[in-house]
């Protein structure tokens, strides 16, 4: 199949690396082309526009930043496209953004999902992510060989908007297992407890979870590259902000987004499990 890939950050170069390795031809857009550049080796046509990219595709891929960057890219997209061709969008956005943009691949004879994923840049290599997918359910049988390239964990959710709604309760479930994760850190610190065999003692009972199990051992390691960077994650917090406005108070999350803010003023570059930062600087 030829495949059209936009944004090769730190998901998306690894997620279509999956796709040429499953036989797939797979050309790539990336808005700072010399991020894209080292794909060619891998037999990646790299090219200097959208346009460029998607003319001759079948299936286009998009793996974009924001809501805004999500828009900017379909407009180029829309016009570029051939009929017919499937389009999966993979960033998370807004659940209303995706319903608007159902219409508009409509209006120009495309499909479009909503499938944005999670876990992490690990997940993305390891070709372990989930994918929660919303949109026309034939579509998604249709591309699902494409997306067990990628994830080992596919759900198909509902009509569009429905994988990022799924994608919200994902972040809303994260904020608050990071949060309890960093909190549990800092504990054993201040308690004089060996912090890996503490972990160890937990993780394999009620408390044990993915954050604890992947992202503790970053925290001791003092690794705070980002497998998810802290702006996107306040990103995707003001989506459920936003989501929920008038209709219920989510306090638990708004209470992380409020630290991941303060914590974003120094280290928005780094990623989410430098929250336990925040926790040794208060007091």
């Amino acid at each position: 199949m030829k495949i059209a890939w936009i944004g090769t950050g730190v998901m998306g170069k690894s997620m279509l690396l999956h796709l040429v390795h499953g036989g797939h031809s797979v050309s790539a857009y990336n808005r700072t082309k010399a991020k894209a550049l080292d794909l060619a080796k891998d037999g990646v046509k790299v090219c200097d526009s959208i346009e460029e990219c998607v003319s001759d595709a079948e299936l286009v891929c998009t793996m974009v930043g924001y809501p805004k960057d999500v828009v900017e890219v379909y407009q180029k997209i829309f016009s570029a496209v051939q009929a017919g061709t499937i389009l999966i969008d993979f960033t998370t956005s807004s659940p209303k953004l995706a319903q608007q943009l159902y219409k508009e691949a409509k209006n120009h004879g495309l499909d479009i999902l909503d499938a944005p994923v999670s876990g992490g840049d690990s997940g993305a290599k390891a070709a372990t992510l989930s994918i929660m997918v919303g949109g026309d359910k034939k579509i998604f049988e249709t591309v699902t060989p494409v997306l067990s390239l990628l994830g080992n964990s596919l759900h198909y959710m509902g009509e569009a908007g429905s994988g990022q709604h799924t994608k919200a309760c994902n972040q809303i479930a994260v904020a608050g297992a990071v949060a309890a994760m960093s909190e549990a850190i800092v504990y054993a610190e201040q308690n004089h407890l060996n912090v890996e065999t503490m972990l160890e003692a937990i993780k394999g009972g009620a408390a044990g979870s993915w954050q604890i199990a992947n992202t503790a051992p970053r925290v001791l390691r003092k690794d705070f590259a980002p497998g998810f960077y802290i702006h996107h994650f306040i990103k995707d917090m003001h989506i459920v902000q936003e989501e929920m406005a008038g209709k219920v108070n989510l306090p638990m999350l708004n209470t992380v987004c409020e630290m991941y803010e303060e914590l974003a003023k120094t280290e928005g570059n780094n990623g989410t499990q430098a929250l336990v930062h925040y926790y040794r600087t208060e007091k």
